[in-house]
């Protein structure tokens, strides 16, 4: 029978930790249930030397801890798993936020921690306790707790919140994976060319320098190029260096960022993804909302604020309003051309049938499959093209040279 180590909170806040024989991870849960302990962490352990392992890393997770970088998303979505077990256990809330503040990774986590145990003992509730950290949590996780409280449902509120932080994350780093091989090709595109103008080409400028005008342009143009870089690298450097911290400061200012979302849309292909991605983010937000039982009106507000886009954002502010004054949701959307006939007949045949959360969830879900097709009919198009260009380009400045030796071997003949 396999040996499963295991982490548990007892009814004070304090933590356990223990090792028990059992058939399962769910039959290990299930006796610690009994028990009366919560289970937070199970695991099996190793075949030998588990004991041995944690604390030969226990000096190595001391040090890292002492590299704090912040709360990160990733942190907010563990705490709120976490969480959301310890309650659906029955730990009161002051209780499993102790539990918490002893298991943070990090300084900065359990300061945050320490703060919201603070003001939860003070008497103001989960969602009261969020509120002067919403730049961390946001408005839709505010408001989606402070729908829990009053529903006497947090642990399944929680439950929701982790699984809809989870699928962004998914979403999110599917999107950033399948960019990483093009950003490498741009990345040695880039090297390629530079060592090829500024260190291969130079060589071949004394074997050329006899003959002058009688070199061909191509060559002319490749050997002035190199003699371009290979002399005035540091200023290129020195150029990058201010200028691109210069060009980040820039899109990070209101001007910016509307300049940067605006190109991003009009992008051919890309700009399409990108719609896709934010819709499905909204339709997402806007689905767990309503299914909590947020306002319609508000989870519209919500909803919209979670777009990263701005232009998209601007094209939702007409929505709300036409909610208030008694228009349907269908039509609101359509108004702001922002949505497929697919997704308006879904959020149309919700309304109708009174699951609009779900209908919107369901819509998130097929927007999921389409914005993954969108980015691999992107990567389909986008990595030979850079291959081609990539290639092009040495191929370009190798012929410049091989024209260059042909006209040498012709003036020495």
């Amino acid at each position: 029978m396999p040996e499963f180590v295991w982490q548990a909170a007892k009814a004070d806040g304090s933590v356990r930790e223990g090792r028990t024989s059992a058939a399962s991870r769910e039959a290990v849960s299930r006796q610690l249930l009994r028990q009366g302990l919560t289970p937070l962490k199970v695991a099996e352990a190793a075949a030998s030397g588990a004991g041995r392992a944690a604390s030969a890393t226990g000096a190595g997770k001391s040090a890292f801890r002492g590299r704090d970088k912040g709360v990160t998303s990733a942190d907010i979505h563990v705490l709120t798993n976490e969480l959301a077990v310890m309650l659906r256990a029955g730990l009161p809330l002051d209780h499993a936020l102790r539990v918490l503040i002893g298991m943070a990774p990090r300084p900065s986590v359990g300061a945050l921690l320490d703060d919201i145990f603070k003001s939860v003992k003070a008497g103001r509730g989960l969602s009261q306790a969020l509120a002067p950290h919403q730049a961390l949590f946001g408005d839709f996780y505010i408001n989606m707790v402070r729908s829990g409280e009053a529903g006497g449902q947090l642990a399944e509120v929680l439950d929701r919140l982790a699984e809809h932080l989870e699928r962004i994350r998914v979403l999110r780093e599917s999107v950033i994976s399948a960019l990483i091989y093009p950003a490498i090709l741009v990345f040695v595109a880039a090297i390629s060319v530079v060592l090829m103008l500024g260190v291969v080409v130079p060589q071949f400028e004394t074997l050329f320098s006899d003959l002058g005008d009688a070199l061909p342009m191509p060559t002319r143009i490749i050997v002035a190029a190199g003699h371009f870089f290979s002399d005035w690298w540091w200023a290129m450097a020195l150029a990058a260096a201010v200028l691109v911290p210069g060009l980040r400061r820039w899109l990070a200012t209101p001007g910016g960022r509307a300049w940067r979302d605006d190109c991003m849309l009009k992008l051919p292909v890309i700009g399409a993804v990108a719609q896709k991605y934010e819709a499905t983010r909204f339709t997402r937000s806007m689905g767990t909302l309503l299914g909590n039982g947020v306002p319609i009106v508000t989870a519209l507000r919500i909803a919209a604020d979670t777009m990263s886009n701005r232009r998209l954002r601007a094209a939702m502010e007409g929505v709300a309003p036409a909610i208030k004054q008694g228009g349907r949701l269908a039509e609101a959307l359509q108004a702001t051309g922002l949505f497929t006939p697919l997704a308006l007949n879904m959020v149309r045949l919700g309304e109708e049938t009174g699951r609009l959360d779900a209908m919107l969830l369901e819509l998130a879900r097929v927007h999921d499959g389409e914005v993954e097709s969108g980015i691999k009919r992107l990567l389909a198009l986008l990595e030979p093209a850079l291959i081609l260009v990539l290639g092009a380009a040495i191929a370009s400045i190798i012929v410049a040279i091989l024209l260059g030796i042909l006209s040498v071997n012709e003036l020495a003949g």
